[in-house]
């Protein structure tokens, strides 16, 4: 157990024990980096040495707090029995009245967008009101351990209007709290906030360390591991869970809505391959996003230099050879400000399917 156990970004994690060391640890820490990159992972194992029995820059895993806390390794049961307990039929001045808490342990709370309901979840879940008040009265009660940890995940999905409650926290640090955010990129945050935190961006794992990693926990074959490994762009999170065959089922599909919107033609077959892509359950429309910008840069980089080894998405080598002779610069960086400007305006809950449709439309190749 311990620190050994994480996987890459090896800086972060010197720095982070040398705080625990030196007992000067922040009161606001701020991860960046892509989902599954190990972001959340490491905040919940900086928690467990902060409150270590036996150790003191690095955590036993056995004694009654490191315990306590490894529960959050598998949230998820922990949120739905918040979510169940709060009732399906909760109502805006109930999901504000009790706010969706997941407690470790005393002195470590995580916070996680609030999807409202169990059954049928809101379109985009954000950090609430109620959950920032709740942080705002708990961070200056005196811990039962060594310090108190809000692990904030999502970050970024709080309202920048709503983010002020959370401000007053940082510019009247707790004395024995820490905060520490989450988020894709710094500029996802309110610069007052994002000033306010010692920032850490997680840079990508090594394809090599991926699929070693995915060899000692999986059962996957080399070849899978191979091409799970290139797919997840450096997050072990995303290579751990990745469904190869829906992976290239979804990729196919929006590679198939891509070649359509260059060729000009069938916008009724478009817009409907569009409706159900908005519509579908299985991957965030964020995620769906970076799917396509994990092609479109593929289609810049052999439309360039045709021997790109492609390594995004390896296995559509043939199709994306294909539609890249159809492509040019001008095309590829049109197609990059058009997602840049839907990603944006998600924030102001954009219609997706209107700004999908938007997006294909704008890439004929000219």
């Amino acid at each position: 157990m311990g620190f050994k156990e994480y996987l890459g970004n090896e800086r972060i994690v010197s720095a982070l024990r040398g705080m625990l060391r030196r007992d000067r640890v922040p009161s606001a820490l701020l991860f960046t980096g892509p989902r599954g990159v190990g972001k959340f992972v490491l905040a919940r194992m900086f928690a467990q040495a902060g409150n270590c029995e036996r150790l003191r820059d690095d955590f036993c895993g056995e004694c009654v707090s490191c315990q306590s806390i490894a529960r959050l390794a598998n949230p998820g049961a922990l949120i739905e029995a918040g979510l169940t307990e709060r009732g399906e039929s909760a109502d805006a001045a109930a999901v504000e009245r009790t706010p969706l808490i997941v407690q470790a342990s005393s002195d470590v709370w995580l916070l996680v967008p609030d999807p409202v309901r169990l059954r049928t979840p809101v379109a985009r879940p954000m950090i609430r009101v109620g959950q920032l008040r709740a942080v705002q009265r708990a961070a200056y009660f005196k811990p039962q351990g060594r310090r108190r940890f809000f692990i904030l995940d999502g970050a970024d999905t709080m309202r920048w209007n709503d983010a002020d409650i959370f401000l007053k926290i940082l510019e009247e640090p707790p004395e024995c709290a820490t905060l520490i955010l989450l988020a894709p990129t710094p500029d996802s945050l309110l610069p007052t906030i994002r000033s306010r935190c010692l920032q850490f961006h997680f840079a990508p794992v090594p394809v090599t360390q991926i699929e070693t990693f995915l060899k000692e926990r999986t059962e996957m074959k080399p070849a899978e591991r191979k091409l799970a490994a290139q797919l997840a762009d450096g997050s072990p999170g995303l290579a751990l869970s990745i469904d190869l065959e829906e992976s290239a089922q979804l990729r196919k599909s929006i590679l198939r809505l891509i070649e359509q919107a260059v060729a000009g033609e069938k916008y009724g077959e478009i817009f409907a391959m569009t409706a159900q892509l908005a519509k579908q359950e299985k991957e965030s429309f964020e995620n769906v996003l970076e799917l396509f910008y994990s092609l479109v840069t593929d289609l810049l980089e052999i439309s360039q230099s045709p021997k790109s080894s492609l390594p995004r998405n390896p296995d559509l080598r043939r199709e994306l050879e294909a539609l890249g002779k159809k492509v040019n610069l001008e095309w590829a960086m049109r197609a990059t400000q058009g997602l840049d400007r839907l990603q944006s305006r998600l924030r102001r809950n954009v219609g997706r399917q209107l700004g999908i449709d938007a997006l294909l439309v704008s890439l004929e190749a000219r």
